[in-house]
């Protein structure tokens, strides 16, 4: 690493720089440790982990400890425990440090340009520099919730699913949860001691958390978690993955009815204020949580690699710009890419990819 000082902004220099200090931003930077690569890890957040911090109190995943493991460094936990989200956040602080990973917290990047075969990192008081960027910044970054929501009555509390974080935050009254799929289930489960909850969204099926006395993951991890995008049966999974929520873990449709969660179809509109089902109810909640995903936010980084989706266009995370690299994209080569214990994998393949190239760039004619 070099620095240069100008009036304007301090420049540093890395080989690498990645973006993102979440799970697959460390395990990229586990697997440039091994390469003796020099690099940088950017985070916004002011602390590691932060990124599970900030959801909602009781979420657990879905995986079990045995598959949340990044590389290198399992999950302190019994294989069969579903960690809960200070467990996650504690565990990628602990794995960053017992790395002696170089993050930078606290730093967003403004933009992403290239000049020549340099990378330019623009941040609020210094510019990175790097032949090399591995985007981490993950699949959940802008919030997604309907338009036709700024057209619901003021005294309806909306949260999204990113800024809900326990019961005590909504308001006496009702409680609509819009979205069926595993995050929505959770916190309409939660919501029913204290409230009338009505969950709407379609019903994206369910698998069972144990079959044939085994982890539902055993099974998965033997079969589907194999496939890859590059396989015939892996593309058409992959197109069906990105085109819909995952299926409930552990938990059913009858489940929740027995919960007390009332069912509905998708919230399609806005009635005199009030959100409004396909079969033509209309609901007067107290509070709504959209629990309606999120979209890509690429708009920072200059470099025409992204579809008219907004997603990148890639292989594996490398893209058509030489040095343009992600790693933690939904499904970016098999079914667990962005879960933790997938983004090992995939930051590997990227890495080893990196290091061919930082290699040829240092080979004598």
């Amino acid at each position: 690493m070099t620095n240069t000082v100008t009036r304007a902004h301090r420049v540093e220099r890395y080989d690498v720089v990645v973006i993102g200090g979440g799970q697959a931003g460390l395990a990229a930077g586990y697997w440039l440790l091994k390469h003796d690569i020099d690099f940088i890890i950017l985070d916004a957040n002011p602390r590691i982990g932060d990124s599970w911090r900030n959801r909602w109190a009781s979420l657990r995943l879905f995986t079990p400890a045995r598959y949340t493991g990044l590389p290198g460094l399992a999950f302190p936990a019994d294989p069969y425990h579903l960690p809960g989200r200070e467990e996650v956040a504690s565990y990628l602080e602990w794995y960053a440090t017992a790395f002696e990973l170089p993050v930078r917290s606290g730093v967003r990047v403004q933009a992403v340009r290239r000049t020549g075969a340099t990378y330019e990192i623009e941040t609020g008081d210094r510019v990175y520099q790097a032949g090399n960027v591995i985007v981490a910044t993950g699949p959940f970054q802008m919030p997604h919730v309907p338009a036709f929501s700024r057209e619901m009555a003021p005294h309806i509390v909306q949260l999204h699913s990113s800024e809900y974080r326990e019961p005590s935050q909504l308001p006496d009254g009702d409680s609509l949860v819009v979205g069926a799929a595993n995050s929505g289930a959770q916190i309409a489960l939660e919501l029913t001691p204290s409230k009338r909850v009505t969950l709407a969204g379609r019903s994206v099926g369910s698998l069972p958390r144990r079959l044939l006395g085994r982890d539902i993951f055993d099974w998965l991890s033997l079969t589907q978690m194999r496939l890859d995008a590059d396989s015939r049966l892996g593309r058409r999974l992959r197109r069906n993955v990105l085109g819909s929520s995952d299926a409930l873990i552990g938990m059913t449709e009858s489940d929740l009815l027995r919960a007390g969660v009332a069912r509905g179809g998708r919230v399609t509109g806005v009635r005199d204020g009030l959100p409004t089902l396909e079969d033509g109810r209309s609901l007067d909640p107290a509070s709504i949580i959209w629990c309606t995903g999120f979209r890509p936010d690429f708009s920072w980084i200059h470099a025409p690699v992204f579809g008219g989706d907004g997603h990148p266009i890639h292989r594996r995370g490398i893209t058509s710009e030489a040095g343009l690299y992600f790693v933690g994209l939904r499904f970016q080569y098999r079914l667990n890419s962005s879960l933790i214990g997938g983004a090992g994998a995939d930051a590997e393949f990227v890495v080893a990819t990196i290091a061919r190239r930082y290699g040829e760039s240092r080979t004598p004619p």
